[in-house]
């Protein structure tokens, strides 16, 4: 797939060096990655029917939402999640954004009108994020790293922003871990450079490990 923008790329030109981590870093974070993923696909496969079959039997229609983000280095990927939001919920967004609640150019809405019954149980409970195990496998993402965005949230990111583009997006990073909803824009975008800045083996275990934690009843998932 095409990147967003190959005109400002100086970001990645500066920073490659200071954030570049050792081979053997990203060798085990792939043999990690794809073992993770399996064995989730492998344990979670009940819970992923049957909240599969309680989205059809709600609202019928697609079970999967996929929505194109922006990956490492700029790259475009389709990410997998459970749908949450009526089928229509993109036509729908533009009558909500003065209820935005979220600072730069991300949106979120407390009580979104668009999210069916099923959905908010399962953005509760992060069971919608799931399906994204595959996207770990398939090789678009990571299960740590920076939560992947919209092409037109990177677009108006500064270089500074832009270089959490220089790690594989993930299923689980700080801001996963210390908040989600309850953290503005630039603070999130502050702890994704820092999990590049620090990350290693040990540090992505902890992260794993924690965000079992926060997974299931996260008061900040919504």
């Amino acid at each position: 797939m095409e990147s967003v923008s190959k005109e400002d790329s100086v970001y990645k030109d500066e920073n490659i060096n200071k954030f570049e981590k050792s081979k053997g870093y990203y060798i085990t974070k792939r043999f990690i990655d794809v073992l993770g993923s399996l064995f989730g696909i492998i344990i979670l496969s009940p819970i992923m029917i049957i909240t599969a079959i309680s989205i059809k039997i709600e609202s019928g229609g697609s079970i999967i939402f996929s929505q194109e983000r922006v990956g490492k280095n700029g790259k475009l990927f389709k990410m997998y999640k459970f749908r949450s939001m009526v089928e229509n919920a993109e036509q729908l967004l533009d009558k909500l954004k003065d209820k935005n609640e979220m600072s730069g150019p991300m949106f979120k809405m407390t009580d979104d009108p668009r999210i069916t019954k099923v959905g908010k149980f399962i953005r509760k409970t992060s069971i919608d994020e799931l399906p994204q195990l595959f996207n770990v496998l398939k090789g678009d993402m990571s299960l740590v790293g920076p939560r992947p965005n919209l092409p037109k949230e990177v677009s108006q990111f500064t270089n500074y922003q832009k270089q959490k583009l220089l790690a594989k997006p993930g299923l689980t990073c700080y801001w996963q871990v210390m908040g989600r909803n309850s953290i503005d824009f630039e603070d999130w975008m502050k702890l994704d450079i820092k999990y590049i800045e620090e990350r290693n083996t040990w540090i992505d275990m902890k992260l794993i490990f924690k965000t079992f934690f926060v997974l299931f009843g996260d008061e900040n998932a919504k």
